[in-house]
């Protein structure tokens, strides 16, 4: 799910006989197209695992995950399994509900009603200004989960990996709006991957996403991609001109040459910014 590199026989010289620069212009497209596709194929297939390994969420029940140990939410009662009901007597029914809920209550005593098996019961504690490797109260949130078959986790893999690669086109919209960050939207590079692995709870979930990102990736119109070669097919099947061999090998080496800078400077910024991910 990292990447990998491959050659063809003939790949950037149409004289090589049975080679893929001399294959017609539908047959390069299809090669092209099968890489990216089978990343998207595969991040599917692990998004229906990670359903039938860990269940639906349940988005209207917030789980506690963990707890830190002398925390606010430590010293006030809260345990693992603990399902977050209201805060200060307003309903919390998602993750980002509970944490504008507690941000909102820095420093002042707040009220957290929660349920444990069929007792529901409210505490009091107050949200401190965030250490570091730990939230406001010290917890981790999540949801609770229902088990579901195969049948019912495939089209719901299909569905978050659909999702995702929605919301990865929409970033630079988001970003441009001010919707979102650009600290939450940067590239990250070895180390960044590396910092977030560590943090999250489930590695299929990251290999997932590192799938699907590598497969949106390699579709962007960028030359020495797969989607910046599929670009320069498209003369070929609309005009029926194709672009010289020579103009096209050098308008891709400068391509791969921008991209080797870019990589250099995203790896770069994970040393001088490292990735700090929402507690």
């Amino acid at each position: 799910p990292l990447g990998g590199f491959v050659r063809f026989k003939g790949e950037n010289d149409p004289k090589v006989s049975g080679g893929l620069a001399a294959a017609n212009p539908w047959v390069r497209l299809a090669v092209l197209f099968a890489g990216p596709a089978m990343n998207l194929f595969v991040g599917i297939i692990l998004s229906a695992i990670l359903f039938y390994n860990l269940g639906e969420p349940l988005l209207n029940h917030v789980l506690v995950k963990q707890v830190a140990l002398n925390s606010p939410a430590d010293q006030a009662g809260l345990r693992v399994g603990d399902l977050i009901r209201m805060v200060d007597n307003q309903e919390v029914n998602s993750v980002e509900e509970l944490h504008s809920a507690i941000y909102a209550n820095l420093g002042h005593p707040t009220q957290i009603t929660y349920q444990r098996g069929d007792q529901v019961s409210v505490i009091t504690l107050t949200p401190r200004d965030p250490p570091p490797e730990e939230g406001a109260i010290g917890i981790q949130m999540g949801y609770a989960t229902k088990p579901i078959s195969w049948t019912a986790a495939i089209p719901r893999g299909i569905n978050a990996a659909y999702e995702y690669v929605r919301a990865v086109l929409s970033l630079p919209i988001r970003i441009f709006q001010g919707e979102t960050g650009p600290e939450e939207g940067r590239l990250v590079g070895y180390k960044g991957m590396f910092d977030i692995y560590q943090e999250i709870q489930s590695p299929l979930w990251f290999f997932m996403v590192i799938t699907i990102s590598l497969g949106i990736g390699n579709l962007l119109p960028i030359p020495a991609l797969d989607g910046g070669r599929i670009i320069l097919i498209l003369p070929e099947i609309l005009i029926r001109r194709r672009i010289p061999p020579r103009y096209e090998n050098v308008i891709h080496l400068v391509g791969f040459a921008m991209l080797l800078m870019l990589l250099l400077y995203i790896n770069l910024q994970d040393f001088i910014n490292p990735v700090l991910l929402p507690k």
